[in-house]
């Protein structure tokens, strides 16, 4: 297997199998929120629990689901990385750094997608392709 082939493999690798894991944490939070009544979360930019919860569902659920694919995966890391980042610098921030460790591997491991793209095995790929 030549070296691009396995660049290509490894980020499907990453961007699916963090994804994957990302979305269990979104999963929970996805039910609360459409469980209704009242809401308690943590209110990181002034609008309120149940914005921020919706925002938090977006950047652990939705977005993972679109790196997945490979679809619009650079754009869809952003929402990951700035909610990773909350939790670990605001969330957590009076926390030890064992209880932040989670937050900060996912805020690396997508912030190393950001930058590499989502590779050949993506949505993305094959869209730009077809121009």
């Amino acid at each position: 297997m030549n070296s691009n082939r396995l660049n290509d493999v490894a980020l499907f690798l990453l961007r699916t199998g963090f994804s994957l894991f990302m979305m269990t944490h979104g999963w929970g939070k996805l039910q609360k929120l459409m469980e209704g009544g009242e809401i308690e979360f943590y209110n990181f930019i002034g609008l309120g629990p149940k914005i921020s919860l919706i925002l938090t569902v977006f950047g652990e659920f939705v977005a993972p689901a679109f790196v997945i694919l490979g679809l619009f995966t650079r754009w869809a890391t952003v929402p990951v990385v700035i909610t990773m980042g909350v939790a670990a610098f605001m969330v957590h921030a009076g926390d030890p750094i064992g209880d932040r460790e989670g937050s900060l591997t996912y805020l690396i491991c997508y912030l190393a997608i950001l930058m590499m793209g989502p590779g050949a095995y993506s949505i993305d790929q094959q869209l730009g392709k077809k121009r």
